[in-house]
């Protein structure tokens, strides 16, 4: 993939076509690292990155067979009897680990668990040895927090107090299962009892309360936590709640957070500036989204590729192609060069425009500078193709498209279906049908509904008499 197909380079090579390249300059840093336009669901937030919190080790799938108590005792006293590593905590801490990812009760668990101390005295457990039943407590099904009750109660009565990492722990478990309220109610007992949770902890079940709880219930498990236990809301938790509110288009609170970010301190950094501009654009509001660019600059943080390609799809969106080819060429003069998401950006533009062409003559630049297109630029230039009525261009994109095996998205593949079905071509639409089952790109009850009210609209049409 990422090459132009060689049966549509012909049609790419004819001079009448047009040729946007010469509003790009040669890029002054061909090294830039292409980066995805910002998703709803952005996966990384500002702040220095950091290792994982000490996860229990990973299982062993092939120690213990069975979930059965006494087979896994007796397995265990095989296994001291036979190695030389009896006296080894990490040793310890990965049969336990083994034996608790197969064991179905954390009864069960804790009852090993006991087995191994009493059968060999000299392992001597630690608080990692805890966090490997706590883990497994969580997620048990029960309704109640009682097994995580059962082993904090164990922990504590064997001198272990629970700390950060516990809290990490157990929050992230609970979470990954679903039982987001049991770890609302985690946190906030261990924060009583123990201790209060780290940054990161905190912004983690902020950021799952954002995915299943309307705002307002956010907005108060924030205030509690303040309140409470003095855990105060930094960057990163205002960028997961901006993120969240510009993913609802509720650009209005958006604005109310930063007010407050800017009161309690925090100067918005280049990714919380991204998101917001991502929230003007995808409402297609691209003056709005250049107001925030510009008070970005006008606070001295540096525009990075993502800005620029935030905000080259908002002006294409919304119909302001010619600005969003300006804004191209201050993107290369600062260093950072059109990657598959830059150029995808502008041609859905151009396309919106009706210039087709001028797309088509994008793709020959992209691959002139060495940009690979993606599936989601061969299924934008081929539903523009179709949309402009310039079928013949749009069959050879789609055998570029077949030979590389991209799937066919939704748009592009109805609007081919009916361009072909307009023109009297049902065999070549029942092979585009065909070739969007086999390769999955839609459901074949989809695909098939798409055809068959395609066919059923162009026959209307015929009996009708009326011009398709």
């Amino acid at each position: 993939m990422g090459k132009i197909p060689p049966a549509f380079r012909p049609a790419l090579s004819n001079p009448n076509l047009i040729n946007p390249s010469s509003m790009l300059p040669s890029p002054s840093n061909s090294n830039s690292k292409p980066r995805d336009f910002p998703k709803k669901n952005a996966p990384h937030f500002p702040g220095k990155s950091r290792k994982p919190q000490q996860e229990p080790p990973q299982s062993k799938p092939t120690l213990f067979k069975s979930p059965s108590l006494q087979d896994a005792k007796t397995l265990f006293n095989s296994i001291i009897n036979n190695t030389s590593n009896a006296a080894d905590i990490k040793f310890h801490n990965s049969i336990l680990q083994s034996y608790t990812s197969i064991s179905t009760t954390i009864n069960d668990s804790i009852a090993f668990f006991r087995h191994m101390v009493k059968t060999h005295p000299s392992f001597a457990p630690d608080r990692s040895t805890y966090n490997i039943l706590l883990a497994h407590s969580c997620k048990s099904p029960c309704s109640t927090l009682s097994p995580i009750h059962q082993t904090l109660n164990l922990m504590v009565a064997d001198g272990v107090t629970p700390d950060k990492v516990t809290t990490d722990i157990a929050i992230r478990a609970l979470c990954s299962a679903g039982r987001i309220d049991h770890a609302v109610d985690l946190i906030k007992e261990l924060s009583q009892k123990h201790c209060t949770p780290d940054t990161y902890t905190f912004n983690f079940i902020v950021k799952h309360l954002c995915k299943c709880r309307v705002l307002s219930s956010v907005n108060s498990f924030i205030d509690e936590m303040r309140k409470n236990f003095g855990i105060k809301p930094d960057l990163v938790t205002y960028t997961i709640l901006i993120d969240n509110v510009c993913n609802t288009k509720n650009l209005r609170e958006a604005s109310r957070l930063v007010t407050v970010l800017h009161k309690e301190g925090f100067k918005p950094d280049c990714f919380l500036y991204n998101t917001i501009m991502k929230g003007y654009c995808m409402l297609s509001r691209g003056s709005e989204a250049i107001e925030v660019y510009n008070t970005m600059k006008e606070e001295g943080v540096e525009p990075d590729l993502v800005t620029y390609n935030t905000l080259i799809f908002g002006l294409s969106k919304s119909g302001r192609v010619q600005e969003a080819k300006k804004l191209l060429r201050v993107m290369v003069e600062k260093g950072y060069s059109p990657d598959e998401i830059t150029y995808t950006s502008l041609m859905n533009g151009m396309c919106r425009k009706g210039d087709a062409m001028g797309a088509l003559a994008l793709l020959k630049e992209m691959d002139e500078k060495g940009c690979s297109p993606n599936s989601c630029t061969y299924n934008t230039l081929l539903h523009g193709l179709c949309k402009a009525r310039l079928l013949e261009k749009a069959m050879k994109l789609y055998t570029g498209m077949k030979s590389d095996g991209l799937k066919l998205e939704t748009a592009s593949y109805a609007t081919l279906v009916r361009a072909l079905c307009r023109e009297s071509r049902i065999a070549d639409a029942y092979e585009v049908f065909d070739y969007a089952v086999e390769t999955k790109s839609l459901t074949d009850v989809s695909a098939y509904t798409t055809l068959e009210s395609t066919l059923k609209w162009v026959n209307k049409a015929k009996e009708q008499g009326l011009a398709i």
